[in-house]
């Protein structure tokens, strides 16, 4: 158990190293972080599906529309559409808004959001493909950017110059983007959980009432041994009553 925390630390600290890297790592870095591990060439490549999974290039940068769908491809072409004359700038002017904002200033906080709308969708490309829509990625990402302008020219932040802004608001709509993949990951386990739940107490009713040739009721199926009177009812209140072959139900 310890061994697999160590890995699992491991692989979050190379997903860590890779957004300083753009998103991208060599294949020695890869084998250098799980040098301790001694892993054979099939669980190393095991360990490449994950990151690229994730968005992370190795050994070749990463394309990110290859987890686009259609809709989202035409979804991206018409928002940068969109945003293309609001994000124009030159490196000097972008780099004069980002000091002006460190200190503070608001029209320049303002201008610096504009900026990053285009850098905003190229992140969440990143991150598509993962079981949420890239719509929602751009949302999260420019909600954390808005929340993040904010903290420029407070002690919050601790930024003190541009390349730090840059850095730090960087930073903050990618963890954003994460926490929304992680959210939504979790979500669809507890889903599945419950769909699990259901279905085996809707498979168990109906085995039994053909056994019967009819409904059958909670205790009946009880009997049987596998599931508990609770576990029953719980299925029940969780699909609304919609278990068929148990008495007491309006079907599906």
């Amino acid at each position: 158990m310890e061994k697999e925390a160590l890995f699992a630390g491991k692989l979050k600290e190379l997903k860590e190293f890779a957004k300083e890297q753009g998103n991208f790592l060599t294949e020695e870095q890869v084998k250098e972080t799980f040098a301790d591990f001694n892993l054979e060439a099939e669980k190393l490549d095991m360990v490449h599906d994950y990151l690229q999974k994730n968005g992370i290039g190795v050994g070749e940068p990463f394309d990110a529309d290859e987890n686009l769908s259609r809709e989202e491809k035409d979804y991206l072409k018409l928002y940068l559409e969109e945003i293309s004359g609001l994000a124009a700038v030159s490196g000097e002017e972008r780099e004069a808004v980002l000091l002006a904002a460190v200190r503070g200033e608001e029209e320049a906080k303002q201008r610096l959001l504009e900026f990053f709308l285009p850098q905003i969708a190229d992140m969440a490309r990143l991150y598509a493909g993962q079981g949420v829509l890239l719509e929602d990625l751009i949302g999260e990402g420019n909600v954390a950017a808005a929340v993040g302008v904010k903290e420029l020219g407070t002690a919050q932040s601790g930024v003190q110059d541009a390349a730090e802004a840059e850095a730090f608001l960087a930073k903050q709509i990618m963890d954003a983007m994460e926490s929304h993949v992680a959210e939504n990951a979790a979500e669809s386990k507890k889903d599945k959980k419950i769909a699990d739940k259901v279905n085996k107490v809707a498979n168990a009713a109906r085995e039994l009432a053909e056994d019967y040739g009819r409904k059958v009721t909670v205790e009946e199926l009880a009997a049987e041994g596998s599931l508990s009177v609770d576990a029953i009812e719980d299925a029940v209140r969780i699909s609304g009553g919609k278990i068929e072959d148990l008495e007491g139900t309006d079907g599906a």
